[in-house]
């Protein structure tokens, strides 16, 4: 397929008005022969207006019409995979197989919000019937649903750049709760972002909807990323990517005339605690399972394991070892920009003052190519620069040691916000465990045992979320079908007559879905 290197507003592939530039090969340092344009404000200006516009039909569309074009667009993903798939290999350096399982992933995503509406109760109707006899005061007809809030800013980001990008998981549920959607691509991947789009443009097409719920914007953070936000016919904003830009921004979605929700998912270091029985049995075997997972994806995963925690003693040593023996033998990876590893590098130097337990292979390529480099410290001297919890985007991780389990304990209570932190733990460990639950109750979006973060399975179940500064809203998640709450509000309807109503709320319930009636789940007709 033809890469244009232009912009996408409302179904027209312009050229941006501002500047140029072009996609890297992040293994080769080779520049694309395809130039691209950035988008200027004007532009920015007309994409918002036009998706307000046509969010007025769109927020009106039913639950099996959005479900529609979900279907459309995953379809349209399959047919051009091949190309999706040299594109993204090539703007990346990641592997086939890895930008093949994240386009099944993004496929995925879609089909699971267009189930979600197809089952139709997603909104949480309900309903509590008038009572005009109630004393001392007549009780009104009271009925709640969701409505969706207006156009939404979605940011790709660069280490997912299809999962949580142009078609990604806040995409996907925007479109499902009835939002239109501008992206502001990330400029590591700007020609898969295009084929994506074409995706998108295509279903819309195809489904007859607004060509203006969805745009495609080309731009820089600091100029384009911050005009969208601050745009007031943007309702809210999705975010992918480090604190310093994810913070900036939401500063900007919060100090608007209108403040805006903005669900920002930032940085984590997912903590990894292994207690002291498990330590025993598995020293070794959690060691090699630690290094796998941190490898993934050159350690450039949101949920890659960068700080491991347990009590010193003999099987600590053992781990220690296994570590130490292990990291020399894994290979340089290239990361996903020459700009990306730098900062990995300027972070590591940042911590040549502490123990080294190991690192990988040198790199070939100082501009894009990343060695692991474990680090170790004593709990007390880390308790007295509690700094080094911030994360660092790459292979590289944190051994802390603790004299005790009470140390343990304490160093878990300093902890700020992490979307993972993992416990391994025999039954023997279990009074251990149920001290430190608690405390990671706080702070964490999800708690696993016996096993890493890296990895997010596609569940109504899941959350992908967690306290600040892992996200700016830790009451929501970004992988799951509850993602969708994020970009609706409560609408409570107060004695409408039922042809008014929405078709959830109706008395007729012709969906035959679930909703709470008067305090009882009834998927039945009110008579």
């Amino acid at each position: 397929m033809s890469i244009t290197g232009n912009i996408l507003i409302n179904g027209q592939w312009l050229s941006g008005a501002a500047s140029n530039f072009s996609a890297v090969n992040p293994a080769t340092g080779t520049k694309s022969l395809q130039i691209f344009s950035n988008a200027d404000i004007a532009q920015v200006d007309n994409a918002v207006e036009l998706a307000s516009t046509a969010f007025d039909t769109f927020s009106q569309y039913s639950d099996t019409q959005k479900a529609t074009l979900l279907r459309s667009i995953s379809a349209e993903l399959e047919i051009i995979r091949p190309a999706i798939i040299e594109q993204g290999t090539w703007e990346t350096a990641l592997p086939e197989m890895r930008i093949d399982g994240e386009l099944s992933r993004t496929i995925g995503q879609l089909s699971m919000f267009a189930q979600l509406l197809e089952k139709g109760d997603w909104k949480r109707p309900v309903i509590e019937q008038a009572q005009p006899n109630r004393k001392p005061l007549p009780k009104p007809d009271l009925r709640l649903t969701q409505v969706p809030l207006g156009p939404v800013v979605v940011f790709s980001a660069s280490n997912f750049p299809l999962a949580f990008s142009v078609a990604g998981g806040d995409t996907a549920s925007a479109l499902a709760a009835g939002c239109p959607v501008i992206v502001k691509t990330h400029s590591a991947h700007p020609a898969t972002s295009e084929l994506i789009a074409s995706a998108i443009l295509k279903a819309i097409e195809t489904c007859g909807a607004p060509k203006a719920i969805f745009a495609m914007l080309h731009g820089s953070g600091r100029t384009i990323g911050t005009a969208l936000v601050r745009h007031p016919k943007v309702k809210a904003v999705g975010f992918t990517g480090s604190i310093t830009g994810g913070r900036a921004l939401y500063d900007v979605a919060v100090s608007r005339p209108e403040p805006i929700p903005f669900f920002g998912e930032l940085g984590s270091t997912n903590p990894v605690y292994i207690l002291p029985q498990s330590l025993e049995e598995k020293a070794e075997q959690i060691a090699g399972s630690f290094l796998d997972s941190l490898m993934m994806g050159v350690g450039q995963f949101c949920t890659s394991p960068g700080m491991l925690i347990a009590v010193k003693g003999s099987a600590f040593d053992r781990l220690f070892t296994a570590l130490a023996e292990k990291a020399p033998t894994l290979g340089a990876g290239s990361m996903l920009t020459a700009g990306i590893c730098d900062n990995y590098n300027v972070l590591c130097a940042k911590r040549s003052n502490l123990t080294i337990i190991g690192r990988g292979s040198a790199a070939d390529n100082a501009a894009s190519q990343a060695q692991v480099s474990l680090f170790s410290i004593d709990a007390t001297d880390y308790l007295a620069n509690l700094d080094l919890e911030e994360e660092v985007f790459g292979p590289s991780s944190l051994v802390i040691g603790c004299e005790s389990q009470a140390q343990m304990l304490e160093v878990a209570a300093s902890m700020k916000g992490h979307l993972t932190g993992a416990i391994f733990a025999q039954e023997k460990d279990h009074n251990i465990a149920t001290k430190l639950l608690p405390i990671l109750q706080q702070r964490i979006g999800r708690v696993l045992f016996d096993g890493f973060g890296t990895g997010v399975e596609l569940s109504s179940a899941m959350s992908h979320g967690g306290p600040y500064p892992s996200s700016s809203a830790s009451q929501t998640t970004s992988v799951g079908t509850r993602a969708i709450e994020r970009f609706t509000r409560p609408l409570c309807y107060q004695n409408t007559p039922d042809a008014l109503l929405p078709i959830e709320l109706q008395n007729a319930n012709p969906g035959g879905i679930m909703r709470l009636v008067n305090n009882q789940w009834s998927d039945k007709s009110i008579i």
